[in-house]
């Protein structure tokens, strides 16, 4: 054959070795992109798994200290903070989220204590407090915004009292970024970060999570559709995260995370932002369940969804998989 019938131009020559696959590599990941979510519940000495999403538990708070000592020797730089309450420590107004030696505050305290260079992130919403697991107060049948926004301003000024470093208001009330910054600042929480959930969708993959903190069985037909995203929407996302940045948010998280790639990106090249990822409970539990089956390869899989988040934008990501992707990283195995 002649020279003529090969391309001049061969893409495959820098796909050929490993060396020139990283040396080319537009996409990386680290350590330091990682934010990792644990659950907390009364008592001592309790490590309850999670039927839901396997490899996951519910810490005591001395066993929660002890893994945020391994997100610490491992480099993670934060760590996320949930509640698993009780039946009877929840009313219909979430009561106990403003009482300031609740558990997650407790947590907080204990966490800070023992890692005071590790960032803690506390979720600023009511739904782990009510027995209904709704994000708000529930008033002649609908969510109350502005009576919700008064409480979790209040509940957010507790939390940085026990020392946590960013709110994170998940609600999705109107305003409530805008009335939770100036709560911090007049509390003198001025230098306490806001890291909003701008776009939070209302997703069908957040069922593992609603067991993990025992909320949300009795949410009702229409879940929490009223004041979470359709998910048929992307404008009203970039309208969303507009309104948050205007009102004092220092980043935002898109949630879910893979089934919102295009979210995540139209925030990340519209506002040039910190955007954070969030891969929820449900797209954890598919990767897990699947590889338990031989159907995925655990960690490619694991990777590759860290990937794509990162290529999308994210400057960091939520995510269960944090401890298994850093000590991948961190023995250099995650080679492409």
């Amino acid at each position: 054959m002649s020279r003529g019938q090969f391309p001049s131009t061969r893409m495959r020559r820098n796909r050929m070795q490993s060396f020139s696959r990283r040396l080319m590599g537009e996409t990386s990941i680290s350590v330091d992109d990682l934010i990792w979510p644990m659950f907390v519940v009364e008592g001592q000495e309790i490590d309850e798994p999670i039927t839901s999403m396997p490899g996951q538990f519910r810490y005591s708070i001395d066993r929660l200290v002890e893994k945020a000592g391994e997100a610490v020797a491992l480099s993670i730089p934060a760590i996320a903070i949930f509640p698993a309450l009780d039946a009877s420590q929840k009313d219909a107004d979430g009561t106990d989220a403003l009482d300031g030696n609740n558990l997650v505050c407790q947590a907080v305290r204990a966490v800070k204590s023992a890692c005071p260079d590790l960032g803690v992130i506390c979720d600023v919403a009511l739904d782990p407090f009510t027995d209904h697991g709704h994000d708000g107060v529930i008033r002649d049948g609908i969510i109350a915004n502005d009576e919700t926004v008064d409480i979790l301003c209040q509940q957010a000024v507790l939390q940085a009292d026990a020392g946590c470093d960013i709110i994170a208001p998940s609600d999705m009330m109107d305003g409530r970024v805008g009335a939770v910054r100036s709560a911090l600042d007049d509390a003198g929480h001025q230098n306490v970060m806001i890291m909003a959930y701008a776009a939070k969708y209302a997703s069908a993959f957040y069922g593992p999570f609603r067991d993990a903190v025992k909320a949300g069985a009795s949410l009702g037909s229409s879940g929490k559709s009223s004041y979470q995203m359709d998910p048929a929407n992307s404008d009203e996302a970039m309208h969303e995260i507009d309104l948050d940045l205007q009102e004092g948010a220092d980043m935002v998280i898109i949630k879910p995370g893979m089934p919102y790639l295009d979210i995540l990106n139209r925030a990340k090249t519209e506002f040039g932002v910190p955007c954070i990822a969030y891969q929820v409970s449900g797209e954890y539990a598919m990767i897990v369940a699947a590889a338990e089956n031989g159907w995925l390869d655990h960690d490619r899989s694991m990777m590759e969804s860290m990937t794509a988040f990162k290529r999308a934008g994210a400057d960091a990501v939520i995510t269960y998989f944090a401890p298994q992707i850093a000590k991948i990283l961190l023995a250099k195995k995650y080679l492409h």
